[in-house]
């Protein structure tokens, strides 16, 4: 199970969305106040103690059920082509949060309650992006151990 490449990628995606609970994913500045993006939502860091003012909870929820599902596809390895769906199922949710994030983005660029904002977007945005492509690793290696042990199977 470990000593697979397509395991390793996996793993990656797991931790990439773990860290990104724990790192904020973009800076916005309105005037004098200072707002932390990240997956829980809008946090005001201006005050003491910071104060969540907008929540982004689907944003938790669904970097939560890649990892979970990250795991899950690890742990199905004799079941490769299960693995296989459940790999793209876990890329459509790495898109939908990628484009979930980003409406976020917008909405906090039009919102009324932040006038002339400006987004600072940090490096940890590119996680989900490292994931997407670390996630079609693992498709494609898990597709060719299939199409090993159907080589070998045809040999018998």
């Amino acid at each position: 199970m470990i000593q697979r490449i397509q395991t390793v990628y996996l793993l990656i995606v797991a931790g990439l969305f773990f860290a990104l609970m724990f790192f904020p994913v973009a800076v916005l500045q309105s005037g004098d106040h200072l707002y932390s993006f990240d997956v829980l939502g809008l946090n005001a860091i201006t005050q003491q103690p910071s104060e969540l003012v907008y929540p982004t909870w689907s944003l938790m929820a669904i970097a939560g059920i890649i990892i979970i599902l990250a795991f899950v596809i690890i742990f199905a390895y004799k079941k490769r082509l299960l693995q296989i769906r459940m790999c793209i199922f876990n890329t459509l949710l790495m898109i939908g949060f990628c484009a979930l994030f980003g409406f976020y983005l917008w909405q906090f660029g039009k919102s009324p309650e932040l006038p002339d904002v400006k987004i600072n977007i940090r490096i940890w945005a590119a996680f989900p992006l490292i994931a997407l492509i670390l996630n079609y690793l693992a498709i494609r290696n898990i597709g060719a151990d299939e199409t090993l042990i159907r080589s070998l199977e045809r040999l018998r």
